[in-house]
């Protein structure tokens, strides 16, 4: 079976044509709506990832990749909402049994869709979010700067760190209540339809079995780290997108940079050392987002005038390539990112 007959690819290619792509303009100005969620739900990708055990596919990498790109080429902010719900499934399949055997086979049949509070971590040694034990469960302080899928996620895997450099990962209900109250939605410049807010903890106590993971930070920063270095599969799924706005003359020297660089980028990421070849895989990061702004830029050039209108395809999608330079950002690839802009 090639990936592209693959049966969740072709769930993904359906789910995008009949809904997220005749929708993406509305729900990009209006916000996605729970219906969209319910239809991701439905199509069994949230369990793409999990093991066949608890209801999921245990999809091969280059299949989860290409369900990505499809859905992002779709409907951007629908895609960022979804793919929340994949590191919690994998949080799980290594984590703490209780956790685990309660929660691992409703995400992974999409009973439940789960979204992530623990991107302050990056922020170490500073700790936005504190971590104490409280009798015998946990207790969580602090401040959630980026909390995506507010009102559309089921449950949230939130994270902090404990005085004793230990990230805790525990599973809550994605809902205000004592200890845990969200901000009104964030305006942003693009991906303002993803319902992100800022979450405050003020006491949020969490019972021990709701815990999925425990690990010291100086264990679990490597494995972030790999994640970041390498290129979103959205980043291609936006281009590709963009470049099909185009005549096929304007559009053929572009794909052809753009199929060379996803190229070299997946094979980094199948390479068996998640952290080998670190300084080639940041380069290459940043060739795949000069051309992915080729591609966004092309298809505005193209539209003229139509481009400036916020229900434009073209300039949609330009903005959530603006948004994809900075997802999953970190000082490292910041930095890398710069300097490619100025060689």
């Amino acid at each position: 079976m090639t990936i592209t007959d693959h049966p969740l690819v072709a769930r993904a290619r359906l789910l995008a044509a009949e809904l997220l792509e005749p929708e993406a303009e509305r729900v990009d100005q209006e916000g996605v709506p729970a219906s969209h969620i319910e239809a991701v739900k439905r199509s069994g990708l949230p369990g793409m990832t999990a093991p066949a055990g608890y209801g999921g596919s245990a999809a091969p990498p280059a299949v989860v990749r290409e369900v990505s790109e499809i859905l992002a080429g779709a409907c951007g902010s629908t895609w960022f909402v979804q793919s929340q719900h994949h590191t919690p499934v994998q949080i799980l399949v290594r984590g703490e049994p209780a956790a685990r055997e309660r929660l691992l086979g409703p995400l992974a049949r999409g009973e439940l869709l789960s979204g992530v509070a623990y991107a302050q971590l990056r922020a170490h040694p500073r700790a936005p979010v504190r971590a104490r034990r409280d009798g015998t469960g946990w207790r969580f302080d602090g401040t959630v700067p980026w909390y995506t899928g507010w009102g559309l996620n089921d449950v949230l895997l939130l994270a902090g760190l404990t005085d004793d450099d230990e990230a805790v990962f525990a599973f809550v209900d994605a809902r205000e209540r004592p200890g845990l109250s969200a901000s009104a939605p964030l305006r942003l410049a693009a991906l303002t339809a993803a319902h992100t807010v800022s979450l405050e903890l003020d006491g949020l106590r969490v019972p021990e079995e709701a815990v999925a993971l425990r690990v010291p930070y100086a264990g679990w920063a490597p494995t972030d780290r790999a994640k970041t270095l390498n290129t979103s599969p959205a980043v291609f799924g936006v281009a590709s997108a963009a470049l099909s706005l185009l005549d096929d003359a304007t559009a053929a020297p572009l794909r052809a940079r753009l199929a060379d660089v996803r190229a070299r980028a997946y094979a980094l990421a199948d390479h068996p050392s998640p952290l080998a070849r670190t300084e080639e895989r940041l380069a290459v990061r940043a060739e795949a987002y000069a051309a992915l702004n080729a591609a966004t830029t092309a298809a505005v050039v193209a539209g003229g005038g139509r481009s400036m209108s916020v229900t434009s395809k073209a300039q949609r999608l330009a903005r959530e390539g603006m948004f994809l330079l900075i997802q999953g950002q970190t000082a490292e690839t910041r930095r890398a990112h710069l300097e490619a802009l100025v060689r």
